[in-house]
């Protein structure tokens, strides 16, 4: 017990060290508006009407009202200071940390690769966005179900008894109004019976497992059939109709590997990853695509000849699995991919370095002294370039200016990130740069009724009417259904322009 009270020490430092940083940032202008800073109903904070919002309101695309719970309960205490807001993500982060090394421990028995695991996941790079970024506050939260679903349902697997049943199936539900990235848990659950828990031997105790496992999956298809539907209504899923089935699956099966390769190299994260196949993208060569095909086929090959290391085959599935439903086959959103999306998937690669290293050591038995020190220092090592690229790569997330930047500099064809550093640049005054950054976002998608709208703000702020009015026709002439830019039309023909040019 004191080994395992001084790792949970060591890690909650560790977290702090990499993440304290984030109390000093800025809310972000990217989603923090619609989640905290412009939303009236978070601000009520928990008031009767606010909950009832929350608990109806499909708002940014998605039903998650613990999310937005979560957001009401930070404003009432913290109100528009962000400290607070980053705070508690980082605590509940360092909670997530927390509960990966104890449900490890409680389920395979090993201390120091569950706690290697941990480390690697409160420390990855890959997952500064999902806890320096106060609107991925529903990745956090999410997570921490996710973990206590899993405890739950290890002790139910190990001692029986339906309370501890019903305690899992409620925890899933409970995470999946925080965000339905949940909906892969029951799998992940029949994955964990192979191995460590080592309820399934054979078809028949794997039938058995599944069907145990159907009360979860129907909570599970319940909340992507309400988030399918929601997103559909919202429009989020409009830039499906803008890319094909076909370079779809292409693109999944390269994000894949993207991830893989960024989890080993760290580098050139951004806030935002253009998709290939829309505007400004560049779609992925056949030999890309073959590739990556190639790769993750002979990565699971692997996995599943490595008998003697069921982990190997698990954890390599938990990616799969858990990644599936982000992975782009149902096209949500611009994005080709996004850093967020690993929080959960990647912990399955980190069981297979940290119980591989163990196990490494353990097979050189007549040099295990040598073996495990050379071990030891290469993960000290490796923990340590990771907390310096997580600090580094948070320090991006301070303000709004430096995110995109940052993406803009890493990316090509970042059709969002100039869209939103003009909207900085807008906030902060300076109309000039907004223009430009507007008019670049334009030179990528010369089709989007949005930059024009934008641009069309932006000459009206410097009083250049007619400019403004040209930018706000070109944008109803794309999307007559564009309400902000015709409202701004009309607000401005009252205001300055006599007679008011004829809208679209």
């Amino acid at each position: 017990m004191k080994h395992n009270a001084l790792i949970c020490l060591l890690l909650t430092a560790a977290t702090w060290a990499v993440y304290a940083q984030t109390a000093s940032f800025e809310f972000v202008g990217y989603d923090d508006p619609d989640y905290v800073t412009q939303n009236p109903h978070v601000q009520q904070g928990l008031t009767v009407e606010a909950v009832r919002w929350a608990f109806t309101s499909s708002h940014a695309s998605n039903w998650h009202p613990l999310t937005w719970l979560s957001h009401m309960l930070d404003w009432q205490l913290f109100g528009a200071e962000p400290a607070g807001h980053h705070i508690v993500n980082v605590l509940i982060h360092t909670l997530n940390t927390l509960l990966l090394f104890g449900v490890l421990c409680y389920m395979a028995g090993r201390r120091w690769p569950s706690a290697v695991t941990a480390a690697l996941f409160a420390l990855h790079p890959l997952h500064v966005e999902s806890v320096a970024w106060i609107a991925e506050r529903k990745d956090v939260l999410s997570t921490a179900f996710w973990l206590g679903s899993m405890w739950t349902y290890a002790v139910y697997a190990r001692h029986g008894g339906g309370l501890w049943y019903a305690g899992t199936a409620a925890l899933l539900a409970l995470g999946l109004t925080a965000k339905p990235m949940l909906v892969t848990l029951p799998l992940v659950l029949l994955l964990l019976d192979v191995w460590p828990l080592e309820r399934i031997t054979d078809a028949g105790s794997a039938t058995r497992r599944f069907v145990e496992k159907i009360p979860l999956l129907i909570i599970a298809l319940t909340s992507s059939l309400v988030t399918f539907f929601v997103q559909r209504a919202a429009g989020a899923m409009a830039d499906a109709q803008r890319v094909s089935l076909a370079p779809r699956a292409a693109n999944a099966a390269v994000s894949y590997v993207r991830y893989l390769f960024k989890a080993v190299w760290p580098v050139d994260l951004a806030a935002f990853y253009p998709h290939p196949n829309l505007p400004g993208g560049q779609a992925w060569a056949h030999w890309q695509i073959a590739a990556a095909l190639l790769l993750l086929i002979a990565i699971t090959v692997w996995a599943v000849a490595a008998r003697r290391s069921r982990y190997a085959l698990v954890g390599w599935l938990w990616y799969l699995v858990t990644l599936l439903p982000v992975i782009g086959l149902v096209q949500v959103g611009r994005q080709a991919m996004a850093d967020r999306y690993t929080y959960v998937p990647l912990i399955g690669l980190f069981v297979i370095v940290a119980f591989g290293a163990a196990d490494l050591v353990q097979r050189r038995k007549t040099k295990a002294a040598a073996w495990r020190a050379g071990v030891s220092i290469i993960g000290v090592i490796v923990l340590a370039v990771c907390a310096v690229r997580a600090w580094d790569q948070s320090g991006y997330w301070r303000k709004t200016v430096t995110l995109f930047e940052h993406a803009h500099a890493v990316t090509d064809g970042n059709f969002v990130a100039h869209l939103n550093l003009g909207k900085a640049h807008r906030m902060n005054g300076d109309y000039d740069k907004a223009i430009d950054q507007y008019k670049a976002a334009l030179a990528i998608d010369g089709r989007s009724s949005l930059a024009h709208n934008n641009i069309g703000v932006a000459y009206g702020h410097q009083g250049r009417w007619d400019k403004a009015a040209e930018h706000f026709h070109q944008a109803l002439s794309l999307d007559p259904d564009n309400a902000e830019a015709r409202r701004n039309l009309d607000e401005m023909c009252k205001r300055h322009l006599a007679p008011a040019p004829s809208a679209p």
